[in-house]
C-alpha cells in the first residue's frame, strides 16, 4: 500500500466545530490521509460516517487503514467528486445529516508525489488530477487551450497579474514544441516575470500551477456545487466545518455562509418585529475565521494559509 501521510491542519478545531453527537450521521467531504475522518470515527458509538474522496489513493490507503470502522459499520468509503455529495448520499438513503467537514486544497500525499505533476518542486508530467480517471489534465490545459482562455484562468485562479506575458510565452514555446512537464512550464513562467518581481512574494510558478490545478479539477464550481448541496442536508442542530487554504476558496465559503446567516438585504430598516419566514435558517458559529495555533503554524508549515469557519442550522 502506498504510503499516504498527511498532517491534518485545524484538526481538533474543525472537529469539536461540529458538536459531534455520537448517534449521528456525519459526511467528510475530503478524506484525503483520514484526519478528520479518523477523529470523527473515535467520537461515535452508533453513528455513521460517509467519507468521500475523488482519488482512488485516498481510498484505497483509508480501505486498509480504517477496515475495522467499516467492518463494524460506522464508516463507508465513497469514490466521488464532493460535488455529487447530495446524489451519492441518497442513493444510500440518507436525505439528511448532523454533521459535514470539509478540508479543501490538494493534500500533502499528491504534493509531494513527484508523479502527480502538482508541484513546481519536483519536474514530472503535467497532470494535477485529483481523480485519476478524467480525461482533462495539465498538459491539454497548457498545450491546447487558447490564449485568451490561459489568460482567463491566470487572472482568476492564480490572481496573477503578470498572466498576459505568461500566457504569451506559453503560447509561443508550444508553437515550436509540446510543453511536456513541470520544470518546463516553471522556467517559461519564470522568463514571462520580470526579474524584480521574481524576488518577492514566494515561488515565481506559485500563482500560475495553482490557477491551473483549479481549471483542472474545476474546484471552485465544485466546491460551491457541493456546499450548496450541504446546506440542504444538514438537519436543524447540524454544522458544517469547512477549512480553506487560498483566498479564492475562502471568499466563496464566506459569501456562501453569509447568505446563508443573514436577513434579506432589501428588508426595510427599523421592523420593529422581523417576520419568522425571513429570518435566517443558519447561524455563525464562527464570526471569524479561526486560524492555526503559533504550535501549529511552527510544527506544518503547510497550515499558514488555512482559515476555518462554521456555520449551523437554526430552523
Amino acid at each position: 500500500m502506498a504510503e499516504f501521510s498527511h498532517k491534518t491542519v485545524l484538526l481538533n478545531e474543525a472537529i469539536d466545530g461540529l458538536n459531534i453527537n455520537p448517534d449521528g450521521t456525519y459526511v467528510d467531504a475530503t478524506l484525503g490521509g483520514g484526519g478528520h475522518t479518523s477523529n470523527i470515527l473515535k467520537r461515535l458509538k452508533t453513528g455513521k460516517l460517509y467519507s468521500f474522496d475523488q482519488d482512488e489513493t485516498a481510498i484505497d490507503y483509508n480501505q486498509d487503514q480504517l477496515r475495522t470502522y467499516i467492518e463494524d459499520g460506522r464508516l463507508e468509503l465513497v469514490h466521488a467528486n464532493f460535488r455529487d455529495i447530495v446524489d451519492e448520499l441518497n442513493k444510500r438513503g440518507v436525505t439528511e445529516v448532523d454533521g459535514i467537514v470539509y478540508d479543501l486544497g490538494v493534500s500533502s500525499p499528491q504534493f509531494d508525489d513527484a508523479d502527480r505533476g502538482f508541484s513546481y518542486r519536483y519536474n514530472a508530467r503535467l497532470d494535477m488530477r485529483m481523480n485519476q480517471e478524467q480525461e482533462l489534465d495539465a498538459w491539454q490545459v497548457v498545450n491546447e487551450w487558447p490564449y485568451e482562455q490561459l489568460v482567463k484562468i491566470l487572472f482568476r485562479y492564480g490572481e496573477e497579474k503578470f498572466a498576459k506575458q505568461i500566457a504569451r510565452l506559453i503560447e509561443k514555446t508550444r508553437d515550436e514544441h509540446p510543453i511536456d512537464t513541470t520544470d518546463e512550464l516553471v522556467e517559461i513562467v519564470k522568463d514571462a516575470i520580470p526579474a524584480a518581481a521574481r524576488r518577492h512574494g514566494g515561488h515565481p510558478a506559485k500563482k500560475t500551477f495553482q490557477a491551473i490545478r483549479i481549471a483542472v479539477n474545476d474546484e471552485l464550481t465544485a466546491l460551491e456545487e457541493s456546499l450548496e448541496g450541504s446546506l440542504d442536508l444538514i438537519k436543524v442542530g447540524g454544522r458544517i466545518s469547512v477549512i480553506t487554504f487560498q483566498s479564492l476558496e475562502d471568499r466563496l465559503v464566506k459569501t456562501m455562509f453569509r447568505e446563508k446567516t443573514s436577513l434579506p438585504s432589501d428588508l426595510p430598516a427599523n421592523l420593529p418585529i422581523i417576520p419568522e419566514g425571513i429570518k435566517p435558517k443558519f447561524k455563525n458559529v464562527t464570526r471569524k475565521p479561526i486560524l492555526p495555533s503559533e504550535e501549529e503554524l511552527e510544527e506544518n508549515h503547510r497550515s499558514h494559509s488555512a482559515k476555518l469557519r462554521i456555520v449551523e442550522k437554526i430552523k
